[in-house]
């Protein structure tokens, strides 16, 4: 099988380069009451992000990329919707699933996320037949968590840092490999839930399989609630979730509801940013991976395992 390995030097660094490109002039004004050590620190970093960000670019040039409608029979603008009365069925399947195998395992994030990637390296290597090697470093903050403070986790496209900026519980498993396959190079919103997804499926391992199942309740919990937080809860009991998993879903909604003008024009415009890059904006988080997993299921010209899009 080919290996590629994309270097990620910028990961590796002990401070986001970014962080260091914007924010080096202004401590350096602050502390030392001149902008010029902070420029140079600044100019350096950029030199080293840039450098970081053509050596990834020049290693993808060989990346053997995934057809998806001709994998799964499913892609971005090849979708079919998923009735309400399956979504419901599902729902209420994934809730026994999830209450029936719950475990309360928790590995350390350094640990978990390479065994993350292992596992996303391996399931793209099993359609494409080449093993795409990329860092499985995570930091804990960016100062983008600022100007996004609704996001769980983010992956700068062109240097491929990944950062998640709290602890998501259950569904750490999926946000990583969400990050990590655009670390790889998928870009698109709907790809990296789909290969996320169907990794941590295909993986076998008890706590990766509740994060893929918790990921694809939650999206389609979304899907019937919208933005009504009184519906989502209703929904939730409805369930009967266990009382941990319910406390989870809690959680880990409650920083996709952005407060403010602020929160809601930056929604707004990374859904405008979406739409203008070929995607579906930001219902393809939910709507769009639930449809495509339902898309994929029924399709009768899909070459990868429709099994693993079982509820």
């Amino acid at each position: 099988m080919d290996e590629i390995r994309i270097p990620n030097d910028a990961t590796y660094a002990p401070v986001a380069l970014t962080d260091l490109i914007a924010g080096a002039p202004l401590v350096s004004r602050l502390v030392l009451g001149a902008t010029l050590p902070g420029r140079v620190i600044s100019a350096a970093a950029l030199g080293m992000y840039l450098g970081s960000a053509l050596r990834d670019w020049l290693a993808r040039q060989d990346v053997r990329w995934i057809d998806f409608e001709i994998q799964f029979g499913a892609d971005v603008h090849f979708l079919q919707p998923t009735p309400d009365e399956v979504r419901r069925r599902e729902i209420r399947r994934l809730a026994e699933r999830m209450n029936d195998d719950f475990t309360a395992e928790r590995i350390p994030r350094d640990e978990l996320a390479r065994q993350v990637n292992r596992h996303l390296t391996a399931y793209v290597a099993s359609i494409t037949g080449q093993r795409v090697h990329t860092s499985s470093e995570v930091r804990d903050f960016t100062a983008t968590k600022l100007l996004l403070p609704f996001a769980q986790g983010v992956c700068d496209m062109l240097s491929g840092d990944v950062a998640l900026f709290r602890d998501t519980g259950i569904f750490e498993p999926h946000v990583l490999g969400h990050e990590f396959t655009h670390r790889k190079g998928y870009f698109k919103e709907l790809h990296a839930q789909v290969l996320s997804y169907l990794a941590l499926t295909a993986s076998g391992e008890p706590l990766l399989v509740q994060a893929a199942r918790a990921e694809r309740l939650y999206r389609q919990l979304r899907v019937l609630a919208g933005d009504d937080v009184r519906a989502y809860h209703d929904l939730i009991d409805n369930v009967a979730l266990r009382p941990e998993l319910a406390h989870a879903f809690d959680r880990f909604a409650a920083p996709s509801r952005p407060g403010g003008v602020g929160g809601e024009l930056m929604k707004a415009l990374i859904d405008q940013r979406l739409k203008l890059t070929g995607q579906n904006g930001l219902s393809d988080y939910d709507v769009g991976f639930t449809d495509f997993l339902w898309t994929f299921s029924q399709s009768p010209s899909a070459r990868q395992d429709r099994s693993l899009a079982a509820a």
